[in-house]
């Protein structure tokens, strides 16, 4: 009685469809203006990617830290190493690169050679007052250059690893970026528009290579290039899908519809990005693309369903209300596991990842009532397929992969699981050999100039990402006191021995140049003072920056003088490597600041993103487990059967072990990128299960319970579907391989490995599973 509601519901929407054409259409062309008009809402992103919820106590941690001493990530380094820099003609271009870049109004400072300051003592007023390092007027003497870069080198220790490197002799100078402008488009104006035509101006007139780097740089250029991407993937997929579309089905006009509903996917998706005003991030600009490789898949099916049906009898208002009646529940199945799959992404508590699941998930359920209406709408207004175009549906390659199916399917159900059981086994050793890792800048391109240049950074200067210790002493001014000092400073002389990490800044060195400045400059004093240095040392420091608004102190200290901070830079390494840095500066601070007296936190951009990979990992295979559950509940309603859902299951979860163990293998890391592969895979790959589940539960009614005649009409009729749809996916998923992100690429080829293997799996484990499963029924079968 249930299967009859079904069927007779189905089939009111097959006729409310067919008989209302003109009034849908036109609502398909209002939804269409209307989120056209929230194209005006998009934008690309300008901050990282935080994959912390807000509420975790590391992004507290953070926030507090950047309420007290402001955005850390608003550095840009413009660096060289170059011999004939301290040339008239090399220095005059530096100063004029220099002097353009300090005259911005996105420019907040520049510390660099040619307007360095240098401390110097005032015996008649008692304080330290700052003076110009260079001459200007001298700079046109080339032994005056020699000379003050023999002096930079060896008698300020202060300015050693900020900016200059004293063994290989590499330069760099300090852009700090208003704070206020760092996650902003106003970023992206200077640097294109300011910043890169004047790098490019003073390399061409001293042929020096200089070498750029630094977050606000990196991002900015990072969009640039995720944004050009967006054009190449929907343009790849849209030929890809097209190209195959058109080999498989050889009819113009089937490729046409196809293409015409991908496009108004596409048009939707970033009208829905638009609706809620999202931005454009690296994952929600692979939302096109996505949607035009899944959305033919429902072409696919609804249009290979239309020819069948035309084939065996040539009625074409039959053939258009079975397409919507019998393949209409399936298809909303296979669109739900796979909306599902992307859902899962919305309880991580990340906010990138939800808005990527909620987009993704909205677009993939409109695009198959998309393509569920215009389909059968479009074939109305048109003449009955010819022969030709039913040509592909006995094409002998296909009917000899289905009979060679069968056969095995038959005689070797023996062979198949020794197979899956081998291939789970050396799926599950390779597993174990499975690493996570995670870094700011993994993901970005190698290929990109910027690229280049942070290995340049990381090799002179220790890297360019930001790793910061904010040290709250508990009472005011108590950073100044010198046991403060002298504790930071051991900490400090830690970091500088740890090879991944830079040699640290704090308040710690200024206050040692201050005790320089006050022996007139030799760098034999370059030191802490003692408790008799210490009065009047401070007291010089003290009355230099009492009346001035260029206090030295104030990005490293706070106002109250209860917090101080300690700046350090690290290289690109992994998330293992991180958490073992993290280690060995936990350990030290926890040995040297009482608890009692003393709060140390570490956190910057690194740690966060770090502590972000590790939480997004365990959040994301939670999500994992949770899309499985998910989608058996959802085949348990429609199937009823406890033994095909388990079938269907474990159909499709080999092929994520199988790529789960080439991915320990070929020591492809674990890595939020990578992780996605499996909610999205899975969605996917079960689409096939559950359109053969369908069709073997309508057939086994339809023959009375003869279950061995039920399953190979099922597997008959969806083969080739699953066939056609299973290579337009792996070719479409494919295309993600052209990206210049690591990440995307090691998305599109894993998706397109899990699905090589599920297509096998669902063609040849799946009905012998059933078999199985149904043995005592198929005995008794004649």
């Amino acid at each position: 009685m249930k299967h009859k509601v079904k069927v007779g519901f189905w089939e009111t929407i097959a006729r409310i469809i067919l008989k209302n054409r003109i009034l849908i259409l036109g609502i398909i062309a209002a939804i269409t203006i209307f989120l056209g008009l929230q194209w005006k809402n998009l934008g690309m992103t300008y901050t990282e990617a935080n994959l912390l919820p807000k509420k975790h106590i590391v992004n507290q941690q953070y926030e507090e830290f950047l309420s007290r001493f402001g955005e850390e990530g608003n550095l840009i380094v413009i660096g060289f190493k170059d011999e004939t820099f301290f040339t008239p003609k090399a220095f005059a271009a530096w100063n004029d690169l220099m002097t353009g870049l300090k005259s911005a109004k996105e420019v907040e400072l520049v510390v660099s050679i040619n307007d360095l300051k240098t401390l110097q003592k005032d015996t008649i007023n008692e304080k330290f007052e700052l003076v110009p390092f260079i001459d200007a007027k001298q700079t046109v003497n080339a032994d005056y250059l020699k000379q003050k870069k023999n002096e930079l080198f060896k008698k300020l220790p202060f300015y050693e690893g900020l900016l200059f490197n004293k063994q290989s002799g590499s330069i760099r100078s300090a852009v700090y970026l208003d704070k206020k402008v760092v996650n902003t488009a106003d970023r992206k104006t200077f640097i294109i528009e300011n910043l890169v035509p004047k790098i490019e101006k003073f390399e061409k007139t001293t042929g020096i290579d200089l070498r750029v780097s630094g977050m606000p740089y990196i991002r900015t250029i990072n969009a640039e290039n995720m944004k050009g991407e967006i054009g190449l993937f929907i343009g790849a997929a849209l030929l890809t899908v097209s190209l195959i579309f058109f080999f498989f089905f050889r009819s113009f006009r089937a490729t046409f519809i196809s293409i015409f509903i991908l496009l108004f996917g596409v048009m939707w998706s970033f009208g829905t990005l638009g609706l809620f005003h999202y931005k454009i991030t690296i994952l929600t600009a692979i939302i096109p693309p996505l949607i035009i490789v899944i959305g033919i898949t429902n072409c696919i099916f609804l249009i290979n369903k239309y020819q069948q049906e035309i084939k065996i009898h040539h009625n074409q208002a039959k053939a258009l209300q079975r397409v919507i009646s019998k393949i209409g529940v399936s298809t909303l199945m296979t669109n739900l596991t796979t909306a599902a799959g992307f859902a899962t992404f919305m309880i991580t508590g990340n906010d990138l990842l939800f808005e990527f699941g909620l987009v993704t998930s909205l677009n993939v359920i409109s695009v198959y009532l998309l393509t569920l209406v215009v389909v059968p709408i479009v074939y109305s207004f048109m003449s009955v397929p010819k022969e030709k175009h039913l040509y592909h549906l006995s094409k002998t390659y296909i009917s000899s992969l289905l009979d060679w199916v069968e056969k095995i399917v038959i005689t070797k159900r023996s062979v198949i699981y020794s197979i899956y059981g081998l291939l789970l086994i050396f799926s599950l050793i390779g597993v174990l050999q499975m690493k996570v890792s995670g870094s700011l800048i993994g993901e970005m391109p190698k290929s990109a100039s910027f690229f280049k240049d942070i290995t340049f950074y990381e090799k002179e200067f220790h890297g360019v990402m930001p790793l910061e210790i904010m040290i709250n002493t508990k009472r005011k001014k108590g950073v100044m006191k010198l046991s403060t000092m002298k504790k930071m400073d051991e900490l400090q002389q830690t970091i500088t021995q740890i090879p991944e990490l830079s040699p640290p800044v704090s308040i710690v060195n200024l206050v040692k140049y201050s005790k320089q400045a006050y022996y007139n400059g030799n760098p034999e004093y370059y030191d802490l003072p003692t408790s008799q240095e210490q009065g009047f040392i401070f007291s010089y420091a003290k009355n230099a920056t009492k009346n001035s608004k260029d206090n030295l102190m104030k990005s490293y200290v706070d106002s109250t003088g209860q917090y101080a901070r300690i700046t350090t830079f690290m290289k690109d390494i992994g998330t293992q490597e991180m958490a073992k840095v993290e280690a060995k500066i936990r350990k030290k601070t926890d040995e040297i600041f009482p608890k009692d007296r003393f709060e140390v936190t570490l956190t910057g951009k690194a740690l966060v993103f770090q502590k972000g990979t590790s939480y997004l990992i365990d959040n994301l295979i939670e999500s994992l487990i949770f899309a499985i559950l998910m989608i058996a509940g959802l085949m348990a309603y429609l199937f009823r059967s406890f033994k095909m859902v388990m079938a269907s299951v474990i159909t499709n979860v080999l092929p994520l072990c199988i790529t789960s163990g080439l991915m320990g293998y070929f020591e492809i890391p674990l890595k939020p990128s990578t992780i996605l592969v499996f909610s999205i895979a899975f969605g996917i790959s079960v689409d096939n299960a559950i359109q053969f589940m369908a069709k073997y539960r309508h057939d086994l009614l339809a023959n009375n319970g003869k279950v061995k005649k039920s399953v190979f009409s099922a597997l008959r009729e969806t083969g080739i579907s699953t066939f056609y749809t299973s290579v337009v996916l792996i070719f479409g998923f494919a295309i993600f391989t052209l990206s210049s992100f690591s990440g995307t690429i090691a998305l599109g080829g894993l998706i397109s490995c899990t699905l090589l293997f599920a297509m096998f799996a669902n063609l040849l484990v799946l009905p012998a599973l059933v078999l199985t499963f149904e043995k005592k029924k198929a005995k008794n079968e004649v």
